[in-house]
């Protein structure tokens, strides 16, 4: 049976995140055929939604008001769920950013609905969705469905592929006017302690440095190589705690969550913690002395010796290889 699907594209810095396009198609799937209507809240959209429709969104509805410059979970439900009162759809997808995570429990209760989060993937069975997701820190994977009101999902990054971008496909675009009032938290500054690049948990590809990387300086091989790939660079928990990064990179079950399509652990033992929030990645790397380092029961490829001998060998290498070089 045909749906209509709210879809919430995430803006960041003026830019969609690409885990926007990823719930277009998560929402298509769960439509079957009906409408997926985007839904963009913030304070200056542009033209954001032309590019939500060319990815494959049918109708998209904004919300602009100063008061949501800034993400705060009162400013956002309630242009939300004004939406979701007048639209009244059979479905919602978000993904299963810190926004999404922070917003949607919020929102499902607020309906009295259910809510399945960090879905990895969805397939139809006898005309029900299906979506699965981990459990046990990725250990082992479950299947639900919502047999009764609105189809509520969260979709992790980097696991349904988006649709390609479609630059002659258009839609109607509409802007939506909320009040939005009695905020209890106000946003006045954002202090950035990262630096700009690769959003981690969207990255392609994922260079990470565990305690083997002995000093903050000990990243910038791993930086460097990153660089290269066009990805971003991450840390283990041991890395975070000896004060060799920031913990806003720290990969694992009190970190992020990342599926990477590839995975370079440099350095890492391969703790539990840090398996869980990495060991779904399509590719995994490990390069450690260790031969006996658990991280090795994990990786796709393993390369036993110093790091600092073996990443600007693979830096060089994958140079020339972009380079077109023979050699």
């Amino acid at each position: 049976m045909a749906k209509k699907v709210l879809v919430l594209g995430e803006l960041r810095e003026g830019s969609l995140r690409n885990v926007s396009f990823e719930a277009i198609t998560a929402g298509k799937q769960i439509a079957n055929g009906g409408e997926v209507v985007a839904v963009l809240v913030g304070d200056h959209i542009g033209n954001l939604g032309e590019e939500m429709i060319q990815y494959g969104a049918d109708r998209v509805l904004t919300v602009e008001d100063e008061k949501l410059k800034h993400y705060t979970s009162d400013g956002y439900s309630q242009a939300l769920l004004s939406i979701i009162d007048e639209e009244n759809p059979e479905g919602i997808v978000f993904g299963h950013t810190a926004l999404g995570k922070d917003l949607s429990p919020k929102i499902a209760s607020k309906l009295n609905i259910g809510l399945i989060s960090d879905v990895t993937a969805i397939e139809v069975k006898d005309d029900d969705n299906i979506f699965t997701r981990p459990i046990y820190s990725g250990k082992a994977f479950e299947k639900k469905k919502i047999i009764d009101g609105i189809v509520f999902i969260t979709i992790r990054p980097n696991n349904i592929d988006s649709l390609r971008k479609d630059e002659n496909k258009t839609g109607e675009i509409q802007s939506m006017s909320v009040e939005i009032k009695d905020l209890r938290t106000i946003i006045k500054e954002v202090v950035k302690k990262t630096s700009e690049g690769v959003d981690l948990s969207e990255a392609k590809v994922i260079i990470a440095g565990g305690r083997g990387v002995k000093s903050a300086e000990g990243f910038e091989p791993l930086q460097e190589l990153a660089n290269v790939l066009g990805g971003a660079v991450g840390a283990s928990r041991g890395a975070c705690d000896a004060d060799y990064c920031d913990y806003s990179l720290q990969i694992g079950q009190t970190g992020k969550v990342v599926t990477p399509d590839l995975y370079i652990a440099c350095g890492i033992s391969g703790a539990i913690q840090h398996l869980a929030g990495m060991s779904n990645s399509k590719v995994i790397v490990a390069i450690n002395k260790d031969p006996e380092a658990n991280i090795f029961n994990v990786a796709d490829y393993g390369i036993v010796g110093d790091l600092f001998e073996v990443v600007p060998l693979l830096t060089e290498e994958f140079r020339r290889m972009k380079a077109g070089s023979p050699n």
